[in-house]
Formats: structure tokens, C-alpha cells, sequence
């Protein structure tokens, strides 16, 4: 079971199509070994295999793997403060279905809210079945304190929701009532969906994949990546970088306590210190910093000083020297950049000898959507032998 999960993973992690002979020099698995579990993974529709190279060398060509397109359907879904969404990523990480409803979810009704995420999720499961596709699990992104692997959302601040069992409400409905479901953090979910996508694009290991992830919606969401991997803590909560304080005789935030960076650099904080209504998009903001605009390059600045202080004290705590801005910070990243390198500059020791890197994600609109779809994937690649035994 362990080598099946170390070959399908070597599959799905390579940039490129690879074949039996890589998969065994990857893994260090003989090439008998390699040849019996590949044969495995593509009965079970997990791996497909292309046709052979064709090559100078002496011998059988060797036929090209890939991950199975369109058989396993991983479903992200999401709820946000301003839109609920789903997501179905099949096992090359390529999105084949997804649908976005734009409201305003401040203080909403979770049971409503869910049964109408669940409403949402129907037509994506009825067509990806139709397809051929299996539906291999859910996991649901919440902006709020969410233990991967559990159903159950602690808190959310900017919801307004505490103690909600995903589960419970989402597993009744027709669509999802034999699937698996868990919640993770949004934050959490879009840095994995980073590392994924920066492996990709370089053509590195995962393993090479370390940072600090900040990305900015209403609420502002933290994750670190070590070994990529996300490093979530005692209890899976750690990462919670909108709530470090800024300013103790700042704003009252929405967690209850005062001066949280939320309230400096989150959406909402910088759409009213440049004088627009919450609804304007940050492609709005950009615009009028980008022709001058004296509020809009003010609400930037502030927030890019108290990003780049907080920044400073996570990234010198956990020894990281690459910083990634997702969601709309992403959209802001080269207006935030300054700022941000200023403070790091000055608080950061270890700078004088390690150059320090502020970036925006690579990930694409919803990271977090697109990382919870992965998750289940990633469920699906450490253990396959549960689809190999149901016969694909």
C-alpha cells in the first residue's frame, strides 16, 4: 500500500509524463515493483498511459504516464464572505466544472448559507457521474478557525458562525450524502494550492516549496509552508496572522479584540480609507493608486506598513525567506511590495545574509477553492489501494 502511494504520488507530482523506468529511479522501488503497480493504477483508472516514446536507444520504448484526466473528481467548495462557490478538480489538478453565486454572507443564516452551497454542489456531482467520473470526497474553505480533517468550523469571525458541523448539513443532501466531507481554513487551503502550482510551473519538488503565505480578502488569512507541506500547528489553527495586533488602541475588530491588522490591510479596511463603498473591487483600487489617487495610495501605504510588520516578526519566528501575497494582495503585489520590503528590511536580522523575497501567489483567482479540490486528490494519492481494491 505504501509503494502504491509512492508511485501514484511520483506520477501525479511530475511536471512532465515520466514512465515505469523514472518511476523507479524516483522512488527507488525496483523495476519489476514499478511495473506491477503501475498495471495496478491504470486498471483502476488512477494513471493513464500514452503512447510509446520513441527514442535512439537499444530496447522497448518507454510508454509515458500521466494521471488519469476526468475519472476522479476531487470538489472543492467555499463559503466567503462575499460569494459561496464549488470546484471540481480531477487528478491532473485541472479544473473541469465550477460554480460561483456573489452575496453577501456578513452574519448569515450557516444553515441556509450550507443548504444553499449544497443546491450548488448538485449539478457539478450529477454531471461529473454522468461523465464516468467518482466523486472522491469534499472539503469545504472557511475564513475562520477550521482543523483539516474535521467538519466542524470553530469560528469565524467575519461569518459570524461558531461552532458549525459542516457535516451535519451538507451530508444530508442528495448529492454529498455518501461522500466524505471536512472544512480547512481558507488560508491554509490557498497556500497548498501555491505549492502545488510553484512546484509545477519550476519543475521542482514539492519538498523545495517554503514560505509564508498572507492573502487578503475581508479577513486576512495566514499559512506556512515548510518542506511543502503546511505546518498547521498543535491544534490546525496556527497561521492566524489577521488577528496579530498592529496597534492595541486601534478599531475594534470583529474577533472582539482591538487593532488586529484585519483592520489595517484587510479588504474592507482598505476600501474605506480610500473612500470607496466595501463592494469595489480591489482591480478599482488599483486603478486609482495607478493614477494617482492621494486616498487610494494612502489606504495602500498604511497597509503595506502594517503587512510588512507583521510579516517581519512570523517570518523571523519560523526562519522562512520568501513571503507570497494571494488573494487580493495579490492583485495589489507590486503596489505593496515597497512598503512591505522597508519593514522587513529594517526588522528582519537574518536579512544580512539571506536576500529576502516579497512575491504575489501564482495560484489563480479562489487559490483556496482550487486548494481544497486538491486536498482530496491528495487523499486519493496517499491511499489508493481504497480505489484499486474497488476496482477503479
Amino acid at each position: 500500500e505504501h509503494n502504491l502511494s509512492l508511485a501514484l504520488r511520483y506520477i501525479v507530482d511530475s511536471p512532465v509524463p515520466t514512465t515505469r523506468a523514472r518511476v523507479a529511479d524516483g522512488t527507488g522501488l525496483t523495476k519489476a515493483t514499478v511495473s506491477e503497480l503501475v498495471d495496478l493504477l491504470v486498471s483502476a483508472r488512477l494513471v493513464t498511459e500514452l503512447e510509446p516514446e520513441a527514442g535512439e536507444r537499444v530496447g522497448r520504448p518507454g510508454v509515458p504516464l500521466i494521471p488519469a484526466a476526468r475519472t476522479f473528481v476531487g470538489l472543492g467548495l467555499e463559503v466567503q464572505v462575499d460569494h459561496i462557490a464549488v470546484r471540481a478538480v480531477d487528478l491532473q489538478g485541472t479544473t473541469m466544472y465550477e460554480r460561483v453565486v456573489h452575496g453577501d454572507y456578513r452574519r448569515s443564516d450557516p444553515d441556509l448559507t450550507l443548504r444553499q452551497l449544497a443546491k450548488l454542489v448538485e449539478p457539478v456531482v450529477a454531471t461529473a457521474r454522468a461523465q464516468g467520473g467518482r466523486v472522491a470526497g469534499a472539503c469545504v474553505s472557511v475564513p475562520g478557525l477550521a482543523r483539516l480533517g474535521s467538519g466542524v468550523v470553530r469560528y469565524a469571525p467575519n461569518l459570524g458562525w461558531e461552532d458549525i458541523d459542516f457535516t451535519h448539513v451538507l451530508g444530508s443532501s442528495s448529492a454529498l450524502r455518501d461522500v466524505l466531507i471536512e472544512v480547512g481554513n481558507d488560508a491554509d487551503l490557498g497556500a497548498l494550492a501555491e505549492a502545488r502550482t510553484r512546484s509545477r510551473l519550476a519543475g521542482l519538488s514539492r519538498l523545495d516549496q517554503n514560505f509564508l503565505f498572507i492573502a487578503g480578502e475581508v479577513g486576512i488569512g495566514g499559512a506556512i509552508v515548510l518542506g511543502g507541506e503546511l505546518a498547521s500547528g498543535m491544534h490546525g489553527w496556527s497561521g492566524e496572522i489577521g488577528h496579530a495586533v498592529v496597534d492595541p488602541n486601534g478599531p475594534r475588530c470583529n474577533c472582539g479584540a482591538m487593532g488586529c491588522l484585519e483592520q489595517f490591510a484587510g479588504k474592507d479596511a482598505l476600501s474605506r480609507a480610500a473612500g470607496l463603498s466595501l463592494e469595489a473591487s480591489t482591480e478599482t483600487l488599483r486603478g486609482m493608486a495607478l493614477k494617482g489617487d492621494l486616498q487610494a495610495i494612502g489606504a495602500i501605504t498604511t497597509a503595506a506598513t502594517a503587512l510588512g510588520r507583521t510579516a517581519s516578526s512570523a517570518m523571523s519566528l519560523i526562519d522562512v525567506d520568501r513571503l507570497i501575497l494571494g488573494g487580493a494582495y495579490a492583485v495589489l503585489c507590486d503596489l505593496l511590495r515597497p512598503g512591505i520590503e522597508a519593514e522587513l528590511t529594517s526588522r528582519v536580522i537574518s536579512r544580512r545574509w539571506l536576500p529576502l523575497h516579497v512575491e504575489g501567489a501564482v495560484s489563480g483567482e479562489m487559490a483556496s477553492l482550487t486548494g481544497a479540490a486538491l486536498r482530496v486528490i491528495d487523499h486519493i494519492v496517499a491511499d489508493p489501494s481504497e480505489w484499486v481494491g474497488a476496482g477503479g
